[in-house]
């Protein structure tokens, strides 16, 4: 089998894509591409047998359809540092030597059967099936997957929740002291459904989802998830369980409320933390009069650290304690030039909102609060 391509759309294909493999693999054959062509057109899977990447392209000539896997770290490796030019694959199909030629010179490495690597998995007879832009997927994957957990225990935890409704989609991720609860007004799925995703395809996700444009196909059933995008094609297993009720947890009453620049306070609270303590990063904030004050301290190595930041707020004083590093990690995820605390009572969680909301979104952020000893 000969074939043609182009050197710098197969190794930007197969870069995008080699994100799945893993680097230590249960098969061997895990370590490989699969390439399949087929009447001019080349398919390309990565697989770490949980979550699939495809991606095919045209070739520039051939003599014959065919199937092989070859090492992805080798291929890789011989043709990331070619400068745009045709190659030529030429594979002896009966000891498996597959020659690389390109302008100056050849590669020659050996690949394996292609009926050694796995079969992607098949949806269900009904799977359910909606669609939604890249760029409102990106920014729902972008604004939930630091709120996920690392938690064995509770396995459900460790992805991104889709809650589709009639009326809205909502991603939620949450490790049990944040939560992030993003929902779309102007995406909908005919009957109410639900899927977890896992975090290792919501991050390949996120690379692929920055250069797309157009709409992404999404169907699921029970057990995998198949999101089909101009270039590529992603089929992942999901997380199974029960989600927790995500709404019963945010509290719904809350009378002091302040409004505060966003990026005065992530720049205050980047000062401040530098002096809290290393094994709580608890920082505190103080409410009055318009003004919140930001303080934190280190009593072992007897350092400490405060600032004033003017706000909108005209409540009772109070003050309530936060991990610093969560905090910020939830402002940096808010897009918008001021933002809205509110907080019941410093045992409670804090509701974090932009003053003014996308069109067609309704972003909520929850942080739980740490207890001050004062």
């Amino acid at each position: 089998m000969r074939f043609v391509v182009t050197s710098t759309e197969l190794c930007n294909r197969l870069q995008s894509i080699g994100r799945v493999i893993n680097s230590k693999s249960a098969l061997p054959i895990l370590d490989c591409f699969l390439f399949n062509l087929e009447d001019g057109i080349l398919s390309i899977t990565a697989s770490d047998n949980e979550t699939t990447l495809d991606t095919s392209l045209p070739v520039v000539e051939f003599d014959a359809n065919g199937r092989f896997a070859i090492g992805s770290k080798n291929i890789l490796d011989a043709i990331k540092e070619l400068p745009e030019q045709p190659i030529v694959f030429n594979v002896n199909e009966s000891n498996m030597v597959i020659t690389i030629e390109y302008m100056n010179g050849k590669f020659s490495m050996v690949g394996q059967q292609a009926d050694e690597y796995p079969t992607t998995a098949l949806l269900g007879e009904t799977p359910v099936n909606f669609s939604m832009g890249a760029a409102t997927l990106f920014d729902g994957i972008n604004r939930t997957l630091f709120a996920t957990a690392d938690d064995e225990l509770r396995p459900v935890m460790n992805g991104i929740y889709f809650d589709i409704n009639p009326d809205s989609l909502t991603l939620v991720a949450s490790d049990g002291h944040k939560l992030v609860r993003d929902k779309f007004f102007s995406i909908n799925g005919e009957e109410k459904a639900a899927f977890i995703l896992p975090k290792k395809p919501a991050n390949i996700l996120k690379s692929l989802l920055g250069k797309e444009a157009d709409d992404i196909a999404i169907s699921f059933d029970s057990r995998n998830a198949v999101f089909t995008l101009p270039n590529h094609r992603l089929v992942c297993r999901l997380i199974e369980g029960r989600y927790p009720n995500y709404n019963s947890v945010i509290p719904q009453s809350n009378p002091y409320k302040v409004t505060i620049n966003r990026q005065a306070l992530l720049s205050a609270l980047r000062r401040v933390s530098v002096c809290s303590s290393a094994s709580s990063s608890l920082v505190k904030l103080r409410l009055q009069n318009n003004e919140l004050h930001i303080s934190a301290q280190d009593l072992d190595f007897a350092s400490s650290a405060e600032e004033r930041i003017v706000c909108q707020y005209d409540g009772e004083p109070m003050s309530i304690g936060f991990k610093s590093t969560f905090l910020m990690d939830i402002i940096s995820n808010i897009s918008g030039e001021e933002i809205c605390i509110e907080v019941s009572d410093p045992s409670r969680a804090g509701v974090i909102t932009p003053t003014l909301q996308e069109e067609n979104t309704d972003l909520l952020m929850l942080l739980m609060p740490m207890m001050l000893n004062d």
